[in-house]
């Protein structure tokens, strides 16, 4: 009987006399690798003990109703002679055999590889993430501070991923360059002038890569506090225990017990069009500001090609977009678009709605463009040229570059993970988040995905159950909305109260030069909770915190009325839009209703 395994209940942390709430095996069944044996339940979570490889089950030791501690005997297994591990341990085996309680009390936990995971490997981790952007740096620092050993694999040089490295952090920098132009030249007509920018290229590119190293370097020194080690290079999967990194010095392989992806997306290329010609770029390529073109072509209305085009109207440069669907920023209220679009209208250039791009063509003048707009083909000669075409038609995830399959992890057609409210793939130990997890592709979702992933890795009872997701575009104005929007709301039949403040009522908005904004409002009619908030204008991404807030609260209308805000502020917009639902503002006259 020396080739017989006996299954032990695994490290469960810091609970012990932990119940078995279902046997899912009897003597005689045959399992595979990983199918569950025994399901147990302490006070943070339930967790399926899983067989260590394929064989017959001989005995089961426990029933329903027991407590067990780690290293307890849960089921005696004999393995297929093919996969039986080389020096499997007998000295369970002959416990077992002795007649021992299957208590925990005293027993050393047998030591057992799970499948893939035999043999040597350059590190071992209880959690291993691939990806360190937001929400993958903050699962690796959540499971260290849970007292898991956390490796981070990152294929850029520095941590925080495409967010802080070459997307979220430095285009907010280049966005803020871009509102002090432009608000210095707006109080010219207020009496002040400052006359035309000297703005220094590489000046501006020195200062937004300051601010990106700070960030990095500091997370690099977090992660070494936590001692969280960081394996710089291009993770795949090997199998479902094992990660090859493919590193500047080879290939290092890392052997773990759980995992959680976060290797977020890249940027959607256009087939056809000349990829390999500098002068058409992505938003990383943007973001490098080697020079300001005299005329740009932004291709895609959504929030990146806005902010983009945002940030080198105000460098120069003669700003033009267009847009596939019929309006800006596809997704948000129309009613929300509609200042931002009203405003940059006059700034730029051009704005082409309902119009695709089917040409670009490289020649010594620039990239000649073709469009076609309402079945109506502009051809050569009369395609425009244009220095540099900026692509920004969104971003696909890459579930489908880690070698998921090798892991068993299932990866759809669009190159997502699907995931539960657990952050688990349909491979039990196997997580994913941020990005590659679904929509929407936001960082703050990303960070939150990362935490409770961390956090049932860890054995705690955690769900990712958001009531809302705020979603912000950083032009100017700034363009922000949270739980349902109107439309959404209407297409699901839900009856709502709603209420828009006009920001050319607001004292702050006035006094800042800033009076195209609103503030939006949806309650339920019947609960008077609300639903859905939008705004736009100066600040509206700080704004929206406290919209998400009175959703995850369950604020009603005269909740957020009845709290008083600072005097004169543009918060004040969303307690007056609330009281404009309740009937109680003195800031608007409203008609009184009749009863």
């Amino acid at each position: 009987m020396t080739d017989r395994l006996t299954i032990p209940v695994p490290d469960i942390g810091d609970f012990s006399d932990v119940p078995v709430i279902e046997v899912l095996v009897a003597p005689g069944d045959r399992v595979e690798a990983e199918t569950p044996l025994v399901t147990l339940e302490s006070d943070k979570a339930t967790m399926d003990v899983p067989s260590p490889q394929a064989g017959t089950v001989e005995s089961v030791l426990v029933a329903v109703g027991d407590t067990v501690s780690e290293g307890a005997a849960l089921v005696t297994l004999e393995p297929d002679a093919a996969v039986m591990p080389a020096g499997a341990p007998e000295a369970a085996v002959d416990a077992a055999d002795a007649g021992g309680e299957a208590t925990g009390s005293g027993a050393a936990p047998a030591t057992i590889p799970a499948p893939g995971k035999a043999g040597p490997a350059d590190i071992e981790a209880d959690v291993v993430v691939l990806g360190a952007g937001p929400g993958g740096y903050t699962a690796a620092f959540r499971a260290a501070d849970l007292g898991l050993r956390a490796v981070l694999v990152e294929r850029y040089p520095t941590l925080g991923g495409v967010c802080l490295n070459v997307g979220c952090i430095p285009s907010k920098a280049l966005l803020h360059a871009a509102a002090v132009i432009d608000g210095a030249q707006a109080m010219a007509a207020h009496g002040i002038e400052f006359g035309a920018p000297s703005i220094d290229l590489a000046k501006l590119a020195g200062w937004k890569d300051k601010v990106v190293g700070r960030l990095t370097g500091g997370l690099a020194g977090l992660a070494k506090q936590r001692k969280v080690r960081v394996v710089q290079g291009v993770g795949t999967f090997a199998s479902p225990h094992r990660l090859n990194v493919a590193t500047s010095g080879g290939t290092t392989e890392i052997a773990f017990e759980r995992a959680i992806i976060a290797a977020g997306s890249q940027a959607v290329e256009i087939p056809g069009f000349p990829n390999d010609d500098p002068r058409l770029m992505d938003s990383t390529d943007a973001l490098v500001l080697d020079e300001v073109p005299e005329r740009l072509l932004v291709i895609g209305g959504g929030i990146i090609g806005l902010e983009m085009a945002t940030v080198y109207a105000a460098l120069g440069s003669r700003v033009n977009v267009v847009e596939l669907m019929d309006g800006l920023i596809p997704g948000c209220d129309r009613d929300l678009v509609k200042p931002l679009e009203q405003r940059i209208r006059t700034m730029y250039e051009s704005i082409r709605l309902s119009t695709r791009v089917t040409d670009v063509s490289p020649d010594d003048s620039g990239l000649r463009v073709t469009f076609e707009s309402a079945g109506e083909t502009t051809s050569a000669p009369a395609a425009e040229a244009f220095d540099r075409v900026l692509v920004a038609v969104g971003r696909r995830p890459n579930g489908d570059r880690i070698g998921a399959e090798r892991a068993g992890v299932h990866v759809d057609e669009h190159g997502f993970i699907p995931v539960d409210r657990q952050q688990r793939t349909n491979v039990e130990h196997i997580f994913a988040i941020g990005d590659i997890a679904g929509q929407p592709m936001l960082a703050h979702k990303a960070t939150h995905e990362g935490k409770v992933a961390a956090e049932v890795c860890a054995g705690h009872k955690a769900s990712f159950d958001a009531l809302a997701i705020p979603s912000v575009a950083y032009t100017d104005p700034e363009v922000a909305w949270t739980g349902l929007t109107e439309t959404e709301a209407r297409e699901q039949g839900i009856e709502f109260d709603k209420a828009t403040f006009p920001w050319a009522a607001s004292g702050r908005a006035l006094g800042i030069g800033r009076s195209e904004g609103l503030t939006k409002v949806l309650f339920d009619r019947e609960t008077r909770r609300l639903l859905g908030a939008g705004i736009v204008g100066a600040h509206a991404g700080d704004l929206i915190a406290e919209a998400t807030l009175a959703i995850e609260m369950g604020a009603d209308a005269r909740d957020i009325g009845l709290t008083i805000h600072p005097h004169p502020t543009l918060s004040e917009t969303f307690n007056f839009a609330a009281e404009m639902v309740e009937g109680t503002i003195t800031d608007l006259y409203m008609p009184r209703r009749r009863k």
